[in-house]
């Protein structure tokens, strides 16, 4: 009897077991399929397409160079006598770097100056002969030559002498120094670079479709991330007629630097360039963008689904795409979760 007894409790506690485990398992795929319901359905933000009048600014972001940087050579050939530079000095034009040996070039200009003294009583006396017949015209004529040819060696010997005398071919700052005093250089020698930077020039690399907007004289906002809130007058001094293989084109502005924040060479600046306004246009933010601008797809938000859809849009500003085709007035296109979508998936607009 107690061996039925035990045999019909261990039978009512795996029946117990397997009916406990059944409702467990009925559980579990009730709640993947009501997480398989919700995973199809993807939460996403949208933006109502609507007509707006927006500023066409372009915004570009280029480097600053200087106005001119230039090598000072020597001219001459000599020992450096004197040297007055030092990486950092400011030098006007004309002023003096250095001074090259110039003891023969000052003796034949000495040997010069007499020789064209000697010319011109010789141009006198025969003058004075062809008058009395004592002398032809052509001995006249070869002394009037004579007078000339002295003349031009007096000229060369003076330039020679004077390219001696090493000079900053325009203002600017020392930035190198690059040889010292008792060298010997030869003609062409590098001696030191000079830099002006009383102007600037921002150089940019534009796009196609937004160099055709800008043109020559036009004023430009140029700010900077070393100077916050400190905004440089510009202005369009160069506009490239040919673009490179990747279809974008040089573009300069030139800025001054001769105020209170002095920029230096090789600063990252960001130029601004107003553009006149249009009138209303359909518009979409940049974040609802899928691909490029040239084959640009938006998701669009029809009866709780995202229909991806083929747009023409165009440069607008920083923040929106000018629309062309494919978008009218009141459609919903989907700014953010796209990463999440496919063509035809269930959406739901997050607050």
């Amino acid at each position: 009897m107690k061996k039925i007894i035990t045999g019909v409790v261990v039978l009512a506690l795996i029946v117990a077991a397997g009916l406990k485990m059944s409702a467990n398992h009925e559980k579990i795929n009730s709640t993947k399929n009501q997480n398989s319901g919700i995973s199809n359905v993807v939460s996403v933000q949208t933006y109502a397409v609507k007509p707006m009048e927006i500023s066409q600014a372009l915004n570009l972001v280029g480097t600053l160079s200087a106005n001119s940087e230039v090598n000072i050579v020597a001219e001459a050939q000599g020992t450096l006598t004197s040297l007055n530079v030092e990486p950092g000095q400011v030098k006007g034009q004309g002023s003096t770097i250095a001074t090259i040996d110039s003891k023969l070039k000052q003796l034949a200009v000495r040997s010069a100056q007499v020789a064209l003294a000697k010319q011109k009583r010789d141009l006198a006396r025969f003058e004075n002969l062809v008058k009395g017949g004592g002398a032809t015209q052509q001995q006249l004529d070869d002394a009037r030559t004579s007078l000339e040819n002295a003349l031009i060696t007096l000229e060369q010997n003076k330039k020679q002498l004077a390219d001696a005398m090493v000079k900053a071919p325009i203002s600017g700052v020392i930035t190198k120094k690059l040889v010292y005093k008792g060298a010997f250089v030869n003609i062409g020698t590098s001696i030191a670079s000079i830099v002006d930077v009383s102007k600037l020039k921002l150089k940019l690399s534009v796009s196609e479709s937004n160099v055709y907007k800008i043109k020559l004289g036009e004023n430009a906002q140029v700010t900077t991330d070393i100077y916050p809130g400190v905004t440089f007058n510009g202005k369009v001094t160069f506009v490239s007629v040919k673009g490179d293989d990747s279809h974008n084109y040089d573009v300069e502005i030139q800025v001054a630097n001769n105020g209170k924040h002095q920029l230096k060479a090789g600063t990252f600046a960001n130029a601004t360039i107003d553009q006149p306004a249009v009138g209303e246009k359909l518009y979409i933010p940049r974040e609802a963008l899928q691909g490029s601008t040239r084959d640009a797809k938006v998701y669009v938000a029809i009866n709780g689904k995202a229909l991806l859809k083929d747009v023409v849009v165009r440069e607008a500003n920083n923040k929106y795409l000018e629309v062309e085709s494919g978008l009218s007035n009141g459609d919903i296109v989907v700014t953010s979760g796209q990463i999440n979508l496919e063509n035809g998936k269930a959406i739901k607009v997050a607050n």
